[in-house]
C-alpha cells in the first residue's frame, strides 16, 4: 500500500475500545490478559527506527541554488505489514521517501524505515484495516517528527509532513486488488 503525497488530509477511525481496560481488573477482578478478546483491541509493543538515510549529494552548492529557486519535493509514504513470531502480534513499517530536488539537481533524498510491533485482538475480518489504516496511523506522528529533525539537522528547513489519510490508501490498495482479481477472472475465462 503507497501514496504519493504533497498535502492530503486524514479521516479519523478508529477500533471499539470500549471493552475493559487491560491494565485493570475487570468485574471479577481478573487483570485479562492482553491476547484475550477481553484484552485491548490493538496494543503497541514497540516502536524503532528500522532504517534511516539521508543525503545531500549536492551540497554544498545546493544551498546556494535554494535561495534562487524553490525547490519540489516529493514524498511517497508506503505501509507494510508482517506477522511476527507470536500469534496475533504484527510488524508494520512506514516506508517513507523524501526527494528534493532543485531544477534537476538533487538536494536531499531522506528514507525512513519507522516499525512498530502491534498486538491485535479484533475479529479475523478486521485485522487487515488495523495493520493498514490504524497502525500507521498510530506510528506516523513519530515519523514525520523524524524526517522534521533529519531534514533540518541536513542543513535544510525541517520537511513537515501534512496528514496522511490511510483509509484512502487502504481503499485504493483494496479496488486495485479487486480490479486485478476481475482481470484474471476475466483473462482466464476467455
Amino acid at each position: 500500500m503507497s501514496e504519493t503525497t504533497d498535502d492530503t488530509t486524514s479521516e479519523a477511525t478508529s477500533l471499539d475500545s470500549s471493552g475493559p481496560d487491560s491494565s485493570g481488573p475487570d468485574s471479577s477482578g481478573q487483570v485479562p490478559e492482553p491476547n484475550t478478546p477481553s484484552g485491548q483491541p490493538l496494543a503497541i509493543n514497540a516502536q524503532y527506527t528500522k532504517d534511516l538515510s539521508f543525503e545531500a549529494p549536492s551540497a554544498p552548492g545546493i544551498f546556494l541554488q535554494m535561495q534562487k529557486e524553490a525547490p519540489d519535493i516529493s514524498i511517497n509514504v508506503d505501509v507494510r505489514a508482517q506477522p511476527f513470531q507470536q500469534q496475533n502480534v504484527y510488524e508494520v513499517t512506514l516506508h517513507v521517501t523524501a526527494n528534493c530536488k532543485v531544477g534537476s539537481v538533487s538536494a536531499f533524498v531522506l528514507e525512513l524505515q519507522y516499525a512498530g510491533l502491534f498486538t491485535l485482538n479484533v475479529p479475523t475480518e478486521s485485522v487487515q484495516p488495523a495493520l493498514l489504516i490504524e497502525c500507521p496511523r498510530l506510528l506516523f506522528p513519530f515519523a514525520r517528527n523524524i524526517i522534521a529533525d533529519v531534514s533540518r539537522d541536513g542543513g535544510f528547513p525541517p520537511l513537515m509532513l501534512g496528514p496522511v489519510d490511510f483509509v484512502s490508501m487502504y481503499r485504493n490498495q483494496a479496488n486495485e486488488a479487486s480490479a486485478s482479481t476481475d482481470e484474471n477472472v476475466t483473462a482466464s475465462t476467455t
